[in-house]
């Protein structure tokens, strides 16, 4: 987001959610999980590569 001068506020617009929902979401607050059509709008906003995706949206915290 930072590279893309981009803050929580206009990717919840982009998303169409509120802050903070999106805040919960990013934060895996309450079982908030992103929807694929969010994913893909973010994917397409700041033009992610495959490897990023899985990295951002699929790699679980193992520790």
């Amino acid at each position: 987001m930072i590279l893309h001068d981009d803050n929580n506020d206009l990717l919840a617009a982009a998303l169409g959610i509120t802050p903070q929902r999106l805040s919960a979401k990013m934060n895996e607050t309450g079982g908030a999980e992103f929807t694929q059509g969010e994913i893909k709008i973010i994917v397409k906003r700041y033009n992610l590569t495959p490897q990023q995706v899985i990295d951002i949206f699929f790699s679980e915290d193992v520790s």
